[in-house]
């Protein structure tokens, strides 16, 4: 009798196995000649030498389709087996499937076009307001490309900067100071990545999550890297972070030209890397703007009054205060081509 032994690389168990090993059992049930033994990522096969090849490659082929979508049930496991294609196929566009199974897909016209910039270009800097998808979209992207055995690695990385408030002094060790900015990249994150194999890929540093100032002095290498929040950076710190590229890598910056946190006397990095890098063949400029919004509809109308504030003070130049400077959002001049 031979004996086999499957590894289980690339997805959690417990989403693969089903609830209640659920998904375990009916394939035990397709290959009564074996003898199947599943614990934790490892599933030990005994019997016929045939018919455990023939095994094997389906439990590859449910293993892809769980890497690819995040699930796994008793429909997509009889299609398989039976050399059908699975349903949730049939859906276009998509990026990535969420922890849910749910598509992830560009959801307006100026995602659709970071996605194909992406596919082009070694470089994109995706510009738009709040709510945008701008961030969502790059991580998905950058998910997909690891899932795809693309890269290496994802690097997320943002500038520590307030948002308007001092913060003060924050208790704990590095993790816990640097955190609460970080907070959206895992959010989303742990919308497309199990949370098993999301811990597994960051004890790992398959997946690194950091602030700005970390990434001094580093070259990254097959890496799909993302720098969210780019307007809150320094000249210096922008020209830092993006001469970090390496061989097989992707930068993503993203960034809100209206949300600049930085003192009113320094120049946005986000705003002079706009100017500087015009023309650069391999740097592609994506401006998403309020249609692309996909929060609540609020969000839409919020971004729309503040605009038609900015817009009246800037044309007055008149402060909210006598202390106040006037708030004109930053030019954007230079950088025609983000919407081309």
């Amino acid at each position: 009798m031979v004996e086999k032994h499957i590894v289980l690389e690339d997805i959690d168990p417990v989403i693969f196995y089903g609830v209640n090993n659920a998904n375990m059992q009916m394939i035990k049930a397709l290959y009564p000649k074996l003898r199947i033994v599943a614990r934790d990522n490892v599933i030990r096969v005994m019997g016929d030498e045939e018919e455990m090849c023939a095994f094997e490659e389906q439990i590859v082929a449910l293993e892809k389709h769980c890497v690819r979508y995040n699930s796994l049930n008793e429909e997509a496991i009889l299609d398989i087996v039976k050399g059908n294609k699975p349903q949730v196929e049939s859906v276009g566009n998509v990026i990535v499937y969420s922890v849910t199974g749910k598509p992830i897909l560009p959801r307006s016209e100026n995602q659709q076009k970071l996605v194909k910039e992406y596919a082009k270009n070694d470089m994109i800097f995706a510009i738009g307001p709040a709510g945008s998808g701008k961030t969502y979209t790059a991580i998905a992207l950058a998910v997909r490309a690891l899932k795809n055995k693309e890269v290496k690695k994802i690097i997320l990385s943002r500038p520590a900067v307030e948002a308007g408030e001092k913060l003060g002094f924050l208790p704990g060790d590095m993790k816990e100071k640097i955190d609460p900015y970080l907070q959206p990249l895992y959010d989303a994150l742990q919308d497309m990545i199990p949370a098993a194999k999301l811990k597994e890929y960051m004890e790992l540093n398959i997946i690194q999550i950091a602030p700005l100032a970390f990434m001094r002095g580093r070259t990254l290498n097959d890496a799909v890297v993302i720098l969210d929040e780019a307007q809150n950076t320094t000249s210096a710190q922008i020209k830092m972070f993006l001469t970090r590229m390496g061989m097989n890598t992707k930068m993503i910056v993203t960034g809100d030209m209206t949300q600049i946190d930085l003192p009113h006397s320094q120049t946005s990095g986000l705003v002079q890397a706009l100017r500087v890098l015009k023309g650069v063949k391999g740097i592609s400029f994506v401006e998403l703007n309020k249609k692309d919004i996909v929060r609540h509809k609020l969000v839409t109308k919020i971004v729309e009054a503040y605009e038609k504030f900015e817009k009246e003070r800037s044309t007055k130049i008149l402060p909210l205060s006598p202390t106040d400077p006037p708030l004109s959002p930053p030019s954007m001049e230079g950088s025609e081509q983000t919407c081309q």
